[in-house]
């Protein structure tokens, strides 16, 4: 009995040996806990992070429509600070060298993929603050107060990624690799998402209007290098290669269903920003997104009057507005179109070929490039059109031809209609591109008051996160007095827009 004692002892002074022979770092180690992912697993993450949504606040900053009802929401542009993306990009990075370490080399899907999404969520960040952290970002304990890159330098970085995408893409999709698992918008499909990278650099390019004439970011050479190579640079030919979200019915519902008609459909009403221009231009849309107002039908008037179609000002109190809309003096978002199916009624574009179409035309009309622009601007409309399948050509022609749609020419009064008509297009469609277009261009005008707060001003950014004056205090500093004059203030003006 002694012996097995000391035996038993002798064990377990073994096991405290061994342990204490382990590393500490090993033994912090959770072996139930995975250190990998697939990168298809991580692609979808990514993926869902670049969703933007329809009907949602952004919208009503766009203008599009207005809630009437403060439980639900207002029209207010009282911005304070916004997030970083960081957190996804910290993601892509991982996604990379995952798809990296089982490819042997960056040429794969998710390696061509990862550029796109590097410049993606950069020029999101820049679009809402100004100057970021870009080159000294994503070091993890190795840097943890990354300087901030100007927006200029933002760009420049962000129009180098984009290319080496679209390089990647081509020689994975001339390799024949397709290993790309897990995509919600594309199926799958290289060659659309190449189509996609060009798309969006064209986008990214308009952004720098008021810097065309920069000869280090060469908007003028880059676009027309894309238009004119479209072996190289192939872009999106039609809506079925728009890049957009699906809802469906069983789990990623649409925001207006059956659902949430009986709580908020009379909270939210049309903007006269967006269906006021509509009605005036006698455009078929406007029977498809909205109802008639309730009073212009008792006065007379039909659903297919266009003075039937009423939208209330941003700017309005929220005192007014509740009273008007329920006084039947305002239109509503249709009612049967928008909230009868969970899946609704149409997918939400992320990038879309309507807005191409504009981007093209208003390059021309710039002078950037050689080409129709009437052309170009022809096919966006129709385009969205057919997107809310209003599909009769003759109608469509009949719409084109009045005198304040037919393309006035090459000129001031030429850009402001395609201007105009991307804005119409972007309906609940692409973010914020209706506002960051606005806040470029100044089309169209966007309507203030009382109900948007702000003093009566159309914000031109956010603040940044506020763990940066914590955490980043010295780059902070430094990037807020280089921009804004030390004050980070969400009315002051980013290096984009100033001429």
């Amino acid at each position: 009995m002694r012996a097995l004692k000391y035996l038993f002892l002798s064990f377990v002074l073994l096991l405290g040996v061994n342990a204490c022979e382990q590393p500490f770092e090993d033994l912090q180690i959770n072996p139930n806990q995975p250190v990998t992912a697939p990168p298809a697993l991580i692609f979808q993450g990514v993926l869902n992070d670049m969703f933007d949504n329809s009907w949602n606040e952004v919208q009503r900053w766009n203008q599009f429509y207005c809630c009437n009802y403060n439980y639900y929401g207002n029209q207010e542009y009282n911005w304070t600070t916004a997030g970083f993306d960081y957190s996804t990009l910290i993601n892509v990075a991982q996604m990379e060298a995952e798809a990296q370490k089982l490819a042997g080399s960056e040429v794969n899907p998710y390696g061509g993929l990862g550029k796109f999404f590097r410049a993606y969520f950069a020029i999101r960040m820049t679009l809402k603050f100004g100057d970021i952290p870009m080159s000294q970002a994503l070091q993890g304990i190795n840097n943890t107060t990354p300087v901030y890159d100007t927006q200029k330098e933002v760009f420049l970085q962000s129009l180098d990624l984009l290319d080496e995408a679209n390089d990647i893409l081509k020689m994975t999709i001339n390799k024949g690799d397709n290993s790309l698992s897990g995509d919600i918008y594309l199926g799958n499909d290289l060659v659309l998402w190449r189509q996609v990278v060009n798309t969006y650099k064209l986008r990214v390019l308009i952004h720098l209007s008021k810097h065309a004439n920069d000869p280090d970011l060469n908007v003028k050479g880059r676009f027309a290098e894309v238009l004119n190579n479209p072996a190289e640079f192939p872009i999106m030919t039609g809506l079925s290669d728009n890049m957009q979200y699906y809802y469906n019915s069983t789990v990623n519902f649409y925001p207006n269903n059956p659902g949430t008609r009986g709580f908020d459909s009379g909270r939210y009403n049309m903007s006269a920003t967006y269906l006021n221009t509509l009605a005036a231009l006698s455009d078929p849309r406007t029977f498809v997104v909205a109802d008639p107002a309730q009073k212009k039908l008792d006065e007379g008037l039909t659903e297919y009057d266009f003075a039937a179609y009423i939208g209330a000002s941003s700017g309005e109190s929220l005192d007014d507005m509740t009273f008007k809309a329920g006084n039947g003096e305002y239109s509503f978002i249709d009612q049967i179109r928008y909230y009868s199916t969970f899946e609704g009624p149409e997918p939400c574009i992320q990038i879309g070929y309507p807005e191409l179409c504009f981007n093209i035309a208003e390059a021309i009309n710039r002078g950037w490039v050689s080409g129709d622009a009437a052309d170009w601007y022809r096919k966006g409309i129709t385009a969205s059109m057919n997107f809310y399948e209003i599909t009769d050509q003759t109608a469509i022609n009949a719409y084109l031809a009045q005198v304040e749609v037919a393309y006035k020419g090459n000129n001031a009064d030429g850009l402001e209609q395609i201007l105009t008509q991307k804005y119409l297009a972007f309906f609940q469609n692409s973010g914020w591109e209706a506002f960051y277009n606005q806040r470029r261009t100044g089309v169209p005008e966007f309507l203030v008051g009382v109900g948007t707060g702000n003093g009566g001003r159309i914000p031109k950014r956010f603040q940044y996160p506020a763990s940066e004056r914590n955490t980043n205090t010295t780059n902070y500093n430094e990037a807020v007095d280089r921009q804004f004059g030390g004050e980070d203030d969400i009315n002051a003006e980013m290096w984009l827009i100033k001429e």
